[in-house]
């Protein structure tokens, strides 16, 4: 255990969890593409599908806690902002669900 909190430059095991709760937070920021560029290629155009924007919230969250966590201030005012916008675009999915 003390090479892998070597390898991941952590003291401790609670702070080896943050990594991992950071790395999954990456992890559902990288699905959001895959997600997106697949949908466009079945779709021959650009498309968004709705799970961008799922994926986009998730992985904005543990981002978000992940920097609250790290004391860093730039991390924390970028997610911040996109939790807002992923947020809105799900807000106007279901509006447009809704509507229709």
């Amino acid at each position: 255990m003390e090479t892998v909190l070597a390898f991941f430059r952590v003291n401790s095991l609670a702070e080896f969890i943050w990594v991992i709760v950071g790395l999954v937070g990456q992890l559902l920021f990288t699905m959001r593409f895959l997600i997106q560029w697949l949908a466009s290629e079945k779709a021959r155009k650009s498309v968004v599908p709705e799970v961008f924007w799922w994926f986009s919230i998730g992985g904005g969250l543990i981002l978000f806690a992940y920097a609250l966590h790290r004391r860093d201030p730039v991390f924390i005012l970028g997610q911040s902002l996109g939790i807002f916008i992923y947020a809105r675009n799900l807000w106007l999915v279901h509006a447009e669900k809704r509507s229709a």
